[in-house]
């Protein structure tokens, strides 16, 4: 079965929630060109949900991003649209595209729809019993030449196969988020994935337009594997700075320090709440269970959970109360462990004094995106010798970074310095590799 073949009836379960929204958008697009160009092919992109109002949503999302992107690529659509006489003008070619790719959408709650399906993508949240029990209800459904796509980001593939007995017929596909504008996409295999299913991975990937960086079936392969472990030296350090500068304080100079001293496009704990303290939670159990000789577990996050407070985006996008709190976008507060709320951010100055001052040759984060590696190397040789406290934070904290980011080429879960690098550039938008530190 070619390429074509099998992307013609493709099912996505767990459509509609925050990852598989923009999986399903990705390859409405492609399946929706795929129609017009064919217009007699029968196509079908089901997307499977448990929530009725967020299929609406969904729908009406592809429609407007679908009608985007037509509008963006309206050259294209002339040439496609050729020998369409009926198609005169541009907004013609737009709703023709849009209403193409809208009818070959089939929203429904039923896991069975995908019975015909050759390609089934998943992208529920990060539980593993819960994604076994999918892929077991789908096996049973499923014609037996069907390939199952997980978007995991952290449990074991091998765990995955053999829970829900798949016989090697799924591969790690972890997008990275937002899917549809990410560019980093992580394959993950183990030794008895089907090799056709990995060749069909790599094509979709291409059709995609993503960068793959293949990881082996580790626990948080790359890049959780990095960031995992690199929030976890944050939170120990936070506990050293707690008794001189408070919880608000440490937490605020380790995330200055992370964004501002690295040169990052947000620190630490921003990002945490971006990803979510309790997806965060959730990944360090998964990690405690599959990695020996290493602890993922960590008061302070415990903490937070147990006083309910979890990051992570609301059904707009916007950010939710973390170990920041925020509004239009903006962190205007910092948690007090204390007083289980939020200190304002208006007044900062002594917790600034306190980190002191840059390199003399620092740059913000977007000045350095396109820096020569001779500029980042002089700034670290700076901040090796910078007596404030941020640069030594900084440092110390790069060199932790770089160490967590060779241990994963060491124990063989990235095959160089290289793919690291390559998802701490592409999937985190840091302006340097560990290669350059």
């Amino acid at each position: 079965m070619n390429l074509d073949e099998r992307l013609s009836n493709v099912a996505i379960v767990g459509a509609a929630g925050k990852m598989g929204s923009g999986i399903s958008l990705l390859l409405a697009q492609q399946m929706g060109l795929a129609k017009a160009k064919n217009p007699t092919q029968d196509i079908v992109l089901h997307l499977i949900d448990t929530r009725d109002q967020g299929l609406h949503d969904l729908v009406q999302y592809i429609r407007a991003q679908v009608a985007k992107m037509a509008e963006k690529q309206i050259l294209k659509l002339r040439v496609l649209y050729k020998e369409r006489n009926d198609l005169v003008e541009n907004a013609e070619m737009i709703e023709e595209l849009v209403n193409t790719t809208i009818s070959i959408l089939r929203p429904t709650k039923e896991l069975t729809s995908a019975k015909d399906s050759s390609v089934v993508f998943e992208a529920v949240i990060e539980s593993e019993q819960l994604k076994i029990d999918i892929f077991k209800k789908l096996k049973a459904c499923c014609k037996p030449d069907t390939y199952f796509f997980t978007n995991t980001s952290s449990i074991p593939i091998k765990i995955v196969d053999q829970g829900a007995e798949l016989d090697g017929k799924i591969i790690g596909y972890h997008f990275y988020n937002p899917p549809a504008i990410q560019k980093l996409l992580e394959i993950i295999s183990w030794e008895n994935t089907n090799q056709d299913l990995q060749s069909v991975a790599a094509e979709i990937a291409g059709l995609l337009r993503k960068i793959v960086v293949e990881s082996n079936d580790v626990a948080g392969f790359i890049g959780n594997g990095h960031f995992i472990r690199e929030g976890l030296y944050a939170l120990n350090k936070t506990k050293e700075l707690q008794e001189p500068h408070s919880f608000a304080g440490a937490v605020y100079l380790v995330n200055k320090t992370t964004q501002d001293f690295l040169m990052r496009p947000m620190g630490i704990f921003q990002l945490l709440d971006y990803v979510g303290i309790d997806v965060y939670n959730f990944i360090l159990k998964i990690m405690d269970k599959y990695i020996e000789d290493e602890n993922f577990n960590h008061q302070i996050i415990d903490t937070m959970i147990s006083n309910n407070v979890l990051g992570g985006q609301r059904g707009d996008g916007s950010q939710k109360d973390g170990f920041f709190q925020y509004s239009k976008g903006k962190m205007i507060g910092v948690y007090c462990m204390e007083k289980k709320g939020y200190v304002p951010l208006d007044s900062t100055e002594e917790w600034d004094k306190t980190l002191g001052n840059y390199p003399s040759s620092w740059k913000p984060w977007k000045k350095m995106l396109k820096q020569k590696h001779e500029v980042v190397a002089q700034i670290f040789s700076e901040l090796s010798e910078g007596n404030s406290l941020g640069c030594k934070l900084a440092f110390a904290y790069a060199q932790a970074s770089k160490e967590i980011a060779e241990n994963l080429v060491k124990a063989g879960v990235a095959k160089s310095n290289a793919d690291v690098d390559n998802v701490l550039l592409t999937g985190f938008y840091h302006a340097y590799g560990i290669t350059t530190i």
